[in-house]
Parts: structure tokens; sequence; C-alpha cells
């Protein structure tokens, strides 16, 4: 298969347990993509800005636990 719509028309046809497995599979895909972006940005120093913003926050307590704890 070449092409997204060749691909979205064999998922069609697949039987729903198939579909759920392949969701699950493209969830657990899109998660790692995710991670990986966020840790290039991280080291690429990105996202110095935010760590710093926590320091300071974290330093004035002003942070709160998230979620909050019960």
């Amino acid at each position: 298969m070449s092409t997204v719509l060749e691909i979205a028309h064999a998922i069609e046809r697949l039987v729903p347990a198939d579909r759920a497995k392949l969701a699950a599979w493209l969830a657990r895909r899109e998660a790692q993509d995710w991670d990986a972006q966020m840790d290039a940005d991280a080291a690429s120093g990105k996202l110095d800005f935010l760590f710093a913003e926590a320091d300071t926050e974290g330093r004035a307590g002003k942070l709160k636990d998230w979620p909050p704890q019960k």
C-alpha cells in the first residue's frame, strides 16, 4: 500500500477486533513520537524557558501537585 487512501480502505475492511488492535498500536506509536519530540526539544534547549519558569514558581511556593492529591 502506498497511499493513505489505500490504507484507509484496508482499515475499513478490518473486523472490529483488528481495528481495535490497530487503534491501540497507533496510539502507542503516537505517544512514542510525542515523547521523542519532547526529548529532542528538551535536549536542544527549546524548553529551557519552561524549566526556568517552573524553577522560579517552585522557589516562590506557587507550584501545585497535578493531579491534586486527595
